[in-house]
């Protein structure tokens, strides 16, 4: 399956979510390629860590650019059980190319006013790229919350998603946790930590089981 993390904004934990959820699935014993398509290069920084550390299992990535992705990831999807694809926080043409070929796209969004306002643009993207790709399907994801329960910004998010039909809401919140953090450095999903921290792993587990519930 092809998955892509990707969305206008930055700074919304798309390079977190990516490599959480290739580092889960190669150890569910999946063969997985994650693809960087940010000339940031933060995924295959995390990937260049992971072996340096020699992480089991290794994650494959690769990075890849211009309007050749979609031709590109068709043939190594031949090659690969799984690719999740990592877009950078902007309207790209790998943003775009990745929309055609993915066959579910997550975007990561903090519950800010100026994170909402990206979003009419992207259902917009993922309607017409439904003329191309008609398998598509596309939620929203609240990522980098605050782990304050006084804060509700995330309860104000939710009730504004009605407003865009081509996107669903995953039933998932990823809180801002220092666990993410560490996890990225060292070339580790949050479950391969020690000592682990419990609310990351169980939120991590959930995204992955929403995921890929169906494979």
């Amino acid at each position: 399956m092809i998955v892509l993390m990707g969305g206008e904004k930055g700074g919304t934990g798309k390079t977190t979510l990516a490599t959480n959820l290739a580092a889960m699935r190669s150890l569910a014993g999946r063969d997985v390629l994650l693809i960087d398509t940010d000339p940031q290069g933060s995924a295959n920084y995390w990937a260049q860590n992971r072996d340096e550390w020699e992480v089991k299992p290794r994650v494959a990535c690769v990075q890849k650019f211009g309007k050749g992705l979609p031709a590109e990831v068709k043939d190594l999807a031949k090659r690969y059980q799984d690719i999740i694809i990592d877009a950078g926080g902007r309207d790209s043409v790998e943003l775009r190319a990745a929309l055609v070929v993915a066959k579910r796209a997550y975007i990561p969004i903090q519950p800010s006013q100026f994170d909402i306002w990206t979003l009419n643009r992207m259902d917009e993207l993922i309607e017409t790229s439904k003329g191309f790709n008609p398998d598509l399907q596309a939620w929203v994801i609240i990522s980098r919350s605050s782990t304050n329960p006084s804060v509700h910004e995330s309860d104000d998010t939710m009730e504004i998603m009605g407003d865009f039909p081509n996107l669903g809401l995953a039933r998932i919140t990823i809180r801002d946790r220092i666990a993410y953090r560490k996890a990225a450095k060292d070339g580790m999903a949050v479950c391969e930590l020690k000592p682990k921290d419990p609310k990351a792993v169980e939120e991590m587990e959930a995204l992955y089981k929403e995921v890929f519930k169906d494979e």
